[in-house]
């Protein structure tokens, strides 16, 4: 039995492109004979091309006859007539041409090594070249250099994936995600590729001097850390070594708490370290600080004339933040407050007393020292951390708290805001908190008390500085003794 060879069916008539029906030899819609479709052309992937004669003197060569130009444009104004040399060339990326470079390297003879002079051109222009190019031909490369095929290899993944990671990155100096560690952080504090927030510089800060140390977070429920703090030394006129440490804490239902409590230690840091220089009693220079500091929070208030009028989202309560500060200046100890931050004595021997150094300036405590209530029930009381003292231009008045101490012991002094000492609260423990090694690891130290925070829950921003004091020891007695 004879079989005849098969046509493949076909999806669509050539004629009107309607599919046919399976099994039909002429097309239902307009009758194409379906019988008849040519043969599918070979596939050839590889073509040939032929480079083209370089000049009308070759062999065979045809010249191309273009149209004639207008000598004019519709306003009768003579075509502009431009020479090839009169417009620079530029390459792909928009860089002009070395022309002078290219002819060189065109009539250099093959072989002739890099910057040798070039050899006589014949007569006529250079020799034409017939070898046919080859996409897929991987000649090697002193072989593509003179037969004019091009080595189109396959691209090594590794330099593609370093490539391709250098193009990723972002540019020298910008930020990189915290998340996806990939993407661009725009101005906004956003990454281009993940969309995640990044951390404020705000949000954790730490630095450590000599003789003190200091640690900042935004904790785990604020947006944002409305804490601040400033560590330095400086020399007294005798050039004894005098230490300072300010941390503010800015009031959260204030209109911009952090720019308060950045003003406020800044200010006050400043002040301390002009008036220890000249001599001014570390007392005197305490309480002057914390004037210096009301004063720059209360130029925050002051708005530019017609800044801001017709805007109704603008808060109307002036900026505020509290304020507390230990200086250490030859044997004495003097701390200075506004507000509810505290300041602590840890002795090194921690089987001796440990001690709180401030009062605070709550509902609560004024509650206790009015004999209303116990501490247990004032600060169990829903207004206990209501404040009755602040730096702001609405404060009622402002009052700030000096002591000075001579302690006979060393110890460390812990200056921090009520986000650390909300999970510590007494002396004892503080004390407990504190990591046995701190008075020779300060920095350390507070990072350990910030964490203590965080693992407390975090409810607030958390700040704490470290002051180590050395003394000699001079016997059983008091931790501190107030001057």
């Amino acid at each position: 039995m004879s079989q005849s060879q098969q046509q493949p069916a076909l999806s669509k008539c050539p004629g009107c492109e309607e599919p046919p029906a399976a099994g039909d030899l002429f097309c239902g819609a307009c009758g194409y004979d379906l019988s008849a479709v040519p043969a599918r052309p070979g596939d050839r992937p590889t073509m040939a091309i032929t480079v083209p004669p370089a000049g009308p003197e070759a062999a065979g060569a045809e010249a191309v006859r273009w149209p004639a130009a207008a000598e004019t444009d519709s306003s009768d104004v003579p075509a502009p007539l431009h020479r090839p040399s009169d417009l620079p060339g530029t390459d792909s990326g928009g860089r002009p041409l070395a022309e002078h470079e290219q002819v060189q390297e065109q009539v250099r003879e093959p072989g002739a090594p890099v910057g040798s002079a070039p050899g006589p051109e014949p007569l006529g222009g250079p020799e034409p070249s017939a070898a046919a190019v080859r996409h897929d031909d991987r000649a090697a490369p002193d072989v593509a250099e003179h037969s004019g095929d091009f080595a189109l290899a396959a691209p090594d993944p590794r330099t593609a994936e370093h490539a391709a990671a250098a193009a990723a990155a972002p540019a020298a100096g910008g930020k990189v995600c915290v998340a996806c560690r990939s993407g661009r952080v725009d101005p906004d504090g956003y990454c281009e590729n993940c969309g995640h927030a990044q951390p404020r510089e705000r949000d954790h800060m730490e630095q450590e001097l000599d003789a003190v140390a200091a640690v900042s977070d935004r904790g785990l429920r604020h947006h944002r850390n409305e804490d601040s703090f400033a560590v330095s030394s400086t020399a007294l006129p005798d050039g004894s070594p005098a230490v300072v440490a300010i941390v503010c804490d800015g009031v959260s239902s204030a209109s911009r708490p952090d720019e308060a409590s950045a003003a406020a230690a800044n200010a006050a840091n400043e002040s301390l370290l002009e008036s220890l220089a000249r001599g001014t009693h570390p007392q005197q220079a305490m309480h002057e600080a914390i004037v210096a500091a009301s004063e720059a929070v209360n130029a925050l208030a002051q708005e530019p004339a017609g800044a801001m009028e017709h805007d109704a989202h603008r808060h109307q309560n002036a900026p505020a933040c509290t304020l507390v500060g230990a200086v250490m200046a030859g044997e004495l100890l003097i701390v200075g407050w506004v507000g509810d931050s505290r300041v602590y004595w840890v002795p090194q021997d921690r089987t001796q007393p440990t001690a709180r150094l401030t009062e605070d300036d709550s509902w609560a405590a004024q509650m206790v020292a009015a004999g209303l209530m116990n501490e247990a029930e004032a600060y169990a009381d829903e207004r206990a951390h209501a404040i009755t003292g602040w730096l702001g231009a609405d404060a009622y008045e402002l009052e700030p708290h000096t002591a000075a101490f001579k302690p006979d012991r060393p110890g460390l002094v812990v200056v921090c805001t009520d986000g650390l000492w909300n999970y510590a609260e007494s002396a004892e423990e503080m004390a407990a908190a504190v990591p046995a090694d701190a008075q020779e690891h300060p920095l350390r130290g507070a990072q350990v008390l910030v964490g203590h925070a965080l693992d407390g829950g975090g409810h607030d921003n958390v700040t704490v500085a470290l002051l180590p004091f050395a003394v000699r020891p001079q016997g059983a007695g008091s931790a501190c003794e107030t001057v």
